[in-house]
């Protein structure tokens, strides 16, 4: 079995926000192979389907993004998922709106919900999908991440976020190698 978490805040005023665009990808993810993410347990949302005959568990933390690491943890202890068999999708500021980047493992980046993740795991072995929300110009980085994407940045998250569905299915399939090969190059935001 696979686990993808999206990670960020519950809530209607975070919904659109850059800080939430783990929970858009995810959700994209869920609708595009039928699988409801509506049950509440793990102090979370989640739902389990079947990504070409593999068992998978998606995963919303409800706890906000800095608290992250609380309900995955829940899910890895009741389930008995292995860092080697998750997937987490979360935001990067440090890439530019429509770029994506996968990898094995690796540091939280500056990143509270990752940090959280591996504070609680004790382990930072796990998959993480980064998905580029572009960085703060002239505002503090907690108001930039909070608030919605711009007009004109819309149509391509839209388009990551097709990709994303892309990626998080060979990840499932065919493990994170693959999806890396295929996808780290494969950007919607990339100049051709």
């Amino acid at each position: 079995m696979k686990l993808v978490v999206g990670l960020g805040n519950p809530g209607t005023r975070y919904a659109n926000t850059r800080h939430n665009v783990g929970f858009l990808a995810v959700e994209a993810f869920a609708k595009a192979h039928g699988i409801s993410i509506e049950k509440k347990g793990y102090r979370s949302f989640f739902g389990k389907g079947t990504v070409d005959a593999v068992e998978t568990f998606i995963l919303e933390p409800q706890t906000f993004m800095n608290n992250s690491g609380e309900a995955v943890t829940a899910a890895v202890d009741r389930i008995g998922f292995k860092p080697a068999d998750m997937l987490v999708v979360c935001d990067d500021v440090n890439l530019d709106v429509g770029i994506i980047r996968l990898r094995p493992h690796g540091s939280a980046g500056g990143h509270n919900g990752l940090s959280s993740i591996i504070e609680c795991l004790a382990d930072n072995s796990f998959a993480r999908l980064r998905i580029g929300v572009g960085s703060p110009a002239a505002v503090e980085l907690k108001e930039y991440v909070l608030a919605d994407f711009k007009s004109g940045e819309r149509k391509r998250v839209r388009e990551t976020l097709d990709v994303c569905v892309d990626a998080i299915g060979v990840w499932v399939t065919d493990g994170i190698q693959n999806a890396m090969n295929r996808f780290n190059e494969k950007n919607p935001g990339r100049p051709a």
